[in-house]
């Protein structure tokens, strides 16, 4: 077999070694490609190669990888639409290596695999992981689809590192011995065997549970000190529905999956403006909690936002090509707190941003 050379992502050995699922114990060295440019582009935080006059894309070249490698790493890559292509190396080595489909991408200047590891390196590590489970299981197109909850997935890990929370609870031991996927796709469920630490010391027998992946989510409680009023959006959602509740609109904060490598107070302007063409003022930080850490993964970032909210501000938004359809309303602050006190309200986040800024309101109001 040839040599592959490597020009992008794959040159981080952790990532490579995530791919080919053993520690890489291949030949590596360094390579150019001559009459080809590694540059960034505009759809991801990866590169692409381009043939180009004078240019030299530099890399490294492996060998000594096996039949089972070169399946595992066509997989990884035809999920990007890349594929195999011979290539003479400046020092006439013959290779491969691995190219996108032509104009599949838009290019946005030189790419730094430096400057990238340092930002991307142990997302993209994370979300390889994931990827290479699904070899046997999925075709490479499917994983595409699933691709950008994958890596928002691997977000909500790393921003699990941050968390602030864990206050006069144990910090006791955890042992997995096994995990499953029996679903993914645009959420995951995953089974877990595991023993954990009890209260007394001692370690519980193996137990199995069940968790409910999903990303992290930002959410936002529109509030204009000055008309004393509160935005809310409404829309069909699916936990009504599976339980047959009748009301299958629910009344809501502003809300929205944090992309891969955002903050939660950028996605929480970036969906104020998708779900409802509302430019934020302050956000105020209400909690940061789990919607239900017993069967669930996901983690909410609850804010009151301070807005100009004249009573034109409702109407109809949501991003188009996500299907969104989304009606937002204008209501009196009293007015939401009276729904709240009667029950009339389904939305946990939304209740409790509404109880917190019953609490905080007239500071706010006063500033």
């Amino acid at each position: 077999m040839r040599p592959l050379f490597l020009f992008g992502t794959l040159q981080y050995r952790p990532l490579l070694d995530a791919v080919l699922g053993r520690n890489n114990d291949v030949a590596m060295a360094a390579a150019v490609l001559p009459g080809f440019a590694v540059q960034a582009v505009a759809e991801g935080p990866f590169p692409t190669i381009t043939a180009q006059d004078g240019a030299r894309a530099e890399g490294m070249v492996i060998s000594g990888l096996t039949s089972e490698d070169h399946a595992r790493l066509a997989f990884y890559e035809a999920i990007f639409g890349y594929g195999l292509a011979p290539v003479t190396l400046e020092d006439g080595v013959l290779a491969e290596a691995y190219f996108p489909q032509p104009d599949m991408w838009t290019l946005q200047g030189a790419w730094s695999l430096d400057a990238w590891v340092s930002a991307w390196g142990e997302l993209s590590l994370r979300a390889a992981r994931e990827v290479m489970q699904y070899r046997h299981s999925k075709r490479p197109d499917e994983v595409a689809g699933m691709f950008p909850m994958i890596r928002a997935r691997a977000w909500s890990q790393m921003n699990a590192k941050q968390s602030r929370h864990g206050a006069l609870t144990l910090m006791g031991d955890v042992a997995v011995d096994a995990v499953r996927r029996p679903y993914a796709h645009y959420f995951a469920l995953e089974e877990y065997d595991l023993r954990h630490q009890r209260f007394d010391g001692t370690m519980t027998p193996q137990v199995e549970r069940a968790v409910f992946r999903a990303p992290d989510a930002a959410l936002v409680l529109p509030y204009d000190p000055v008309r004393d009023c509160v935005m809310l959006v409404e829309q069909m959602r699916m936990g009504p529905l599976a339980r047959g509740d009748r009301a299958l609109w629910q009344l809501e904060p502003i809300a929205g999956r944090l992309d891969p490598g955002e903050a939660p107070e950028a996605a929480a302007r970036r969906e104020a403006v998708e779900e409802a063409g509302l430019e934020m003022g302050d956000l105020i930080a209400v909690a940061e909690t789990y919607c239900s850490p017993g069967n669930s993964s996901e983690f909410y970032y609850v804010y009151v936002g301070l807005a100009d909210l004249p009573e034109r501000a409702a109407g109809l938004g949501g991003e188009e090509a996500e299907d969104e359809d989304i009606r937002s309303h204008i209501l009196p602050f009293e007015q939401l707190m009276t729904m709240c006190d009667d029950l009339l309200v389904a939305n946990a986040p939304l209740v409790m941003a509404a109880y917190w800024l019953a609490r905080h309101r007239e500071r706010i109001r006063a500033a």
